[in-house]
């Protein structure tokens, strides 16, 4: 097997996506806090949200399954939300496998019924702004890619890094739907360190719409 380019640094990379995890799970409260008490009733739940063992047809491999820690925290802060109903968490971390190691995949997000989610990229994506420690270097805008009617909402954070206030970026994406709703950040080390405006958030948003073909099931 041949050498992994120079300049990887599996443990920068994935030390990065650690410390997104937290501002990810912040995100996801925003997944609920949109048109609040407007009118309409409920919809049907015919979808939820698993964490499967690999994403990305097996480019990511789980690392940790956060939903019992800080998913229980995301589904007691909305859970009295006026827009929701019935709300659970899915949150893991996921290490990039053969020409992706290296790299870190992070998906925070919530499924149950919501009414209203047409705004809800938007706030996910103004929560993890919000976020202590993360700047934006690449306003958020809306992203359709031909051959979907999906449309996801991206852009570039930065967030410093170590004792030595590296800043590095996080190109992330989020879609909301009637019954789920995630974030998803998607750090290499090519994109963690590059000038933010080159970031592919096309590549990202590609990445978010398996995301959620792979962790969105419709219930039985």
């Amino acid at each position: 097997m041949p050498p992994p380019p120079a300049g990887r640094s599996t443990a920068k990379v994935l030390g990065i996506a650690a410390g997104v995890v937290g501002a990810l799970v912040v995100v996801v409260a925003g997944v609920v806090v949109f048109s609040n008490g407007a009118a309409g009733g409920f919809p049907e739940a015919k979808y939820r949200m698993t964490v499967p063992p690999e994403l990305v047809d097996g480019t990511y491999k789980l690392t940790q399954d956060l939903s019992d820690s800080a998913g229980r925290e995301i589904v007691e802060e909305n859970r009295s939300r006026a827009n929701v109903r019935d709300p659970k968490a899915v949150v893991g971390q996921y290490a990039g496998q053969g020409e992706q190691e290296g790299s870190a995949l992070v998906v925070s997000g919530m499924y149950g019924r919501f009414r209203n989610p047409a705004t809800a990229r938007e706030h996910m994506m103004d929560g993890a702004a919000d976020a202590q420690g993360a700047g934006v270097a690449v306003p958020a805008r809306d992203i359709t890619l031909p051959d979907t009617d999906i449309t996801v909402r991206c852009q570039v954070l930065t967030t410093e890094n170590g004792a030595g206030g590296v800043r590095s970026n996080v190109p992330m994406c989020a879609w909301g739907d009637d019954n789920t709703g995630a974030s998803v950040g998607v750090v290499t080390d090519e994109n963690a360190t590059q000038e933010p405006e080159a970031v592919d958030l096309d590549a990202v948003a590609r990445t978010t719409l398996k995301v959620r073909e792979e962790m969105r099931e419709p219930i039985a």
